[in-house]
């Protein structure tokens, strides 16, 4: 009799352990960029990025399910086994996502189609700067009031002298008198912000939000108080995953604190 309860002593010990979360560490092989892998816990709602080297840490227990996905890869899923549990490593190796090309029409087919019949006609390409020897602008199109911005000029206190000799334009002393110069800065700062703050949202919010929930009507208002951090730019423009990754939790905890008081 007291054999069979220290029998039943050892495997509820050894079922408890395995139905508690442990720390694993992973490993991701690919031929491809292992940086920014998105890691999440689907059972216990986690979620974590591997760095450059494809390494991961990440919170599981026996039967959660572990997905994996990138811009660059294929979604994988898999289940946390006992062999991971025991050993406290997963290696997991990833597929590279190719996108396959619309198909292409040889020869001239006319369908009708204005758009499409344009398309497959027969003629000479147009000639561009580059075919002239002209240099020209390759880059990001401006906006609308970046180019405004452009136009207006830039006022410096200076350019009042070259008014007695009449060699400096009007345009920028007038905008910058009157302002109109440092409302299209803000104007343009705000589309910046605007620009970023939306690619943000659609890189991050849906794993995101598996492991920081919100109500749905308030993820929108919860990437505009992220917007609003006077660092938002500064920690999100050009950035890394992992380092944006840690500037939305930060604000994600900000966020809850304003609602919570609210509340009460």
């Amino acid at each position: 009799m007291l054999k069979i309860k220290w029998v039943l002593i050892v495997l509820i010990g050894v079922q408890n352990g395995f139905s508690q979360s442990i720390e694993i560490s992973g490993k991701i092989d690919s031929k491809t960029n292992l940086e920014n892998i998105h890691v999440i816990n689907k059972s216990a709602k986690v979620f974590t990025i591997t760095d450059k080297k494809g390494q991961f840490i990440i919170m599981a227990k026996l039967n959660d399910t572990l997905k994996f996905s990138s811009i660059q890869h294929q979604v994988k899923e898999i289940v946390v086994s006992e062999k991971m549990i025991d050993d406290k490593i997963i290696f997991v190796s990833l597929e590279e996502q190719i996108n396959t090309l619309d198909e292409v029409i040889v020869g001239k087919v006319l369908t009708g189609n204005l758009l499409s019949d344009i398309k497959n006609t027969e003629g000479d390409p147009p000639i561009n700067f580059f075919d002239v020897g002209i240099p020209g602008y390759t880059g990001k199109p401006a906006t609308q009031s970046e180019r405004r911005l452009s136009e207006a000029g830039e006022f410096k206190p200076i350019m009042l002298l070259g008014l007695l000799g009449g060699s400096v334009p009007l345009n920028p002393i007038l905008n910058g008198l009157s302002g109109r110069t440092k409302m299209l800065k803000t104007r343009v700062k705000i589309e910046e912000k605007e620009a970023l703050m939306r690619d943000v949202k659609a890189r991050f919010a849906k794993d995101f939000f598996v492991s920081n929930p919100l109500k749905n009507d308030a993820k929108m208002d919860f990437f505009y108080f992220c917007a609003d951090d006077s660092n938002f730019i500064k920690y999100c423009k050009n950035k890394t995953d992992f380092d944006i990754l840690i500037f939305l939790k930060m604000k994600y905890n900000q966020y809850k604190r304003n609602v919570e008081a609210r509340q009460n």
